[in-house]
C-alpha cells in the first residue's frame, strides 16, 4: 500500500480538527434518525438554506424504467465526447441528488470531454433496498443500449463517492449476473466507497469521531438502507460487494483517505478486485477523511485532477 499526499498532511489534518470541533456541539445521532433529522441532514448537506448551485449546461431527462438523470454534454465543435460516464452519487443511500454537484460534474465534463449522466435513483427510508440499486441498473442498462445513438460512443464508464461507489459495483454485478452484460463499462472509479454493510474493522473500530463519517452514522445509514436486515444478511454479495464474485469486472481506480472509518473496505475490495484479474489503482490519501473531496483542500483539487486523468485514459 502506498500513501499519498504526505506533503499536505499538516493542511489536511488541521482541516480535520477544525471539522471536529465545528461538529462538537451538534447532538450526537442515534443509529436511525428521525423523519425532521434526516429532513435536517438533507437541507444541511444540499448547503443549508441555500440550494445547491444547478448550472444550465445540466439537462434533466427520464429514462428506462422512469428513472431521472442529469446529462452534461461539453462544449465542443462538433459535439463529440471521448465517453460518457454514468455518475452515481453519494449520501448514505438517503440524501444527495444527482443536481446537487453541477459545478463539479460540469467541469469534469469540459476537462475530460466525457458527456456525464448522474443517476437521480430513489433515497431511503422512503424507497429501501433494492429501489436505489433497481434505479442505477436501470440507468446503465439504458445507456448500453442507447449511448451511441445519444452520445455517439459506445465507451462507457462508471463511479461515484460513497454509497454512489457501492452502488456503481452493485450496477457492473447486476450488469453481469442478470443481464450478461460484461465489458460495456471500460472502468470504474470508486471513491470511499462501503463495500460490507455488516461492518468492517475499520468501521466497527472507528468510534465517535465528529468527522463526516463515524462507526454510530454508518451503522444508522446500514439501518435506513436496508431496514430489517441482520448481519449476516447484510453480507449477501446482492447488498455487499466485497462478498461478490468479482470476476469479469472492468479495471477500477479505488481510492480512501487513511482517516476514513471505510478504509478497510476500500483496501479489501482492491485486493479482492485485483485477484479477481481486472487491474486497480488504489489511492490511499495521507490524513484524508471519509469524504474530503466535498471540501476545499488541496488534496482535493489533485484527487480531482487524478479522476478526470484516469477517467479520460482509461
Amino acid at each position: 500500500m502506498t500513501i499519498t499526499d504526505e506533503d499536505c498532511l499538516p493542511e489536511t489534518l488541521a482541516f480535520n480538527e477544525q471539522f471536529e470541533a465545528a461538529a462538537a456541539s451538534r447532538p450526537a445521532r442515534g443509529q436511525a434518525p428521525s423523519a425532521a433529522a434526516l429532513a435536517l441532514l438533507r437541507r444541511n448537506r444540499l448547503g443549508g438554506d441555500t440550494p445547491p448551485v444547478r448550472l444550465p449546461h445540466g439537462q434533466d431527462r427520464v429514462v428506462e424504467d422512469g428513472v431521472k438523470v442529469r446529462v452534461f454534454m461539453p462544449d465542443q465543435v462538433g459535439g463529440q465526447v471521448n465517453g460518457v460516464y454514468l455518475h452515481i452519487h453519494g449520501g448514505g443511500w438517503a440524501f444527495g441528488s444527482a443536481g446537487g454537484q453541477d459545478e463539479r460534474l460540469w467541469r469534469l465534463a469540459e476537462q475530460a470531454r466525457l458527456a456525464v449522466v448522474s443517476v437521480d435513483y430513489r433515497l431511503a427510508p422512503e424507497h429501501p433496498f433494492p429501489a436505489g440499486p433497481d434505479d442505477c441498473e436501470a440507468a446503465a442498462r439504458w445507456l448500453v443500449k442507447h449511448a451511441t445513438a445519444e452520445f455517439g460512443t459506445e465507451r462507457l464508464l462508471i463511479g461515484g463517492e460513497s454509497a454512489g461507489a457501492h452502488l456503481s459495483v452493485m450496477t457492473l454485478l447486476r450488469l453481469r449476473d442478470r443481464h450478461g452484460i460484461a465489458g460495456a463499462f471500460r472502468a470504474a472509479h470508486l471513491l470511499f466507497g462501503p463495500y460490507d454493510l455488516s461492518m468492517t474493522p475499520s468501521q466497527r473500530s472507528f468510534g465517535p469521531r465528529k468527522l463526516l463519517s463515524n462507526t454510530d452514522s454508518l451503522r444508522g445509514s446500514y439501518e435506513l438502507f436496508t431496514p430489517g436486515m441482520g448481519e449476516e444478511q447484510r453480507r449477501s454479495p446482492e447488498v455487499s460487494p466485497l462478498f461478490a464474485d468479482l470476476a469479469g469486472l472492468p479495471p477500477a481506480r479505488i481510492v480512501v483517505g487513511t482517516e476514513d472509518p471505510l478504509m478497510d473496505d476500500s483496501l479489501f475490495l482492491a485486493a479482492r478486485w485485483e485477484a479477481a484479474g481486472a487491474p486497480v489503482q488504489l489511492g490511499v490519501v495521507a490524513g484524508a477523511m471519509h469524504g474530503f473531496t466535498l471540501f476545499p483542500l488541496t488534496i482535493t483539487e489533485r484527487e480531482l485532477r487524478r479522476e478526470r486523468d484516469f477517467l479520460a485514459s482509461a
